[in-house]
C-alpha cells in the first residue's frame, strides 16, 4: 500500500515545492496473537497518539537495521526484522514521511520505555480503539480487517 504526495499549483499557478520525504520504519510485533502498540510521550509532537514502535532511518542505514536500533535503544529489545508490510506516505504540518512497516519477531529483552508513555498488547480487532497517528492508520486499518497475514 501505498499513498503518494502529489505536487499542486499554488494561487498564481506555479508549482509547490513537495517538502523532502523523511523514511521512517515501524515494527509490527506479533506475540501470543497480539500486537504490540506504543503510545508517544507527552512531550513529543502527536504526544498521546498510539504508533507502531520504529523511528527514523539514518544516513546509509537499511530500514531493516534502523528497525533493530530503534527497538533497542526505545524498548530495550532484540528483534528478527521479516517481511515488509507495505509503505505509507503521509504529509503532516511539520513533516512528510515515508514510513515503511516490516513484521518483526521478539528474540530477547524486557520492554523498558525510554521515549514512549505507555506500550500494549492488543488483539487486532482492538487497533481501531485506540488514536493513532495518521501515517499509521493505514496499517492499523488493515490489520483490524485482518488484510495483513502475519506469521
Amino acid at each position: 500500500m501505498v499513498f503518494r504526495l502529489l505536487p499542486t499549483k499554488g494561487a498564481n499557478g506555479q508549482m509547490k515545492s513537495v517538502p523532502t520525504i523523511v523514511k521512517v520504519t515501524a515494527a509490527i510485533i506479533v506475540r501470543d496473537g497480539k500486537i504490540l502498540i506504543a503510545q508517544r510521550h507527552p512531550t513529543d509532537r502527536m504526544a498521546g497518539l498510539w504508533e507502531f514502535p520504529g523511528g527514523k532511518v539514518e544516513a546509509g542505514e537499511t530500514p531493516e537495521a534502523c528497525l533493530r536500533r530503534e527497538l533497542k535503544e526505545e524498548l530495550a529489545i532484540d528483534v528478527r526484522i521479516g517481511e515488509a508490510l507495505g509503505i505509507s506516505v503521509y504529509h503532516y504540518d511539520h513533516i512528510s514521511i515515508r514510513l515503511m512497516a516490516y513484521q518483526a519477531f521478539w528474540k530477547r529483552g524486557s520492554i523498558k520505555l525510554s521515549t514512549h508513555r505507555d506500550y500494549r498488547w492488543v488483539n487486532p480487532d482492538q487497533l481501531d480503539l485506540y488514536a493513532f497517528t495518521p501515517a499509521d492508520l493505514p496499517f492499523v486499518n488493515k490489520l483490524s480487517r485482518g488484510e495483513l497475514e502475519l506469521k
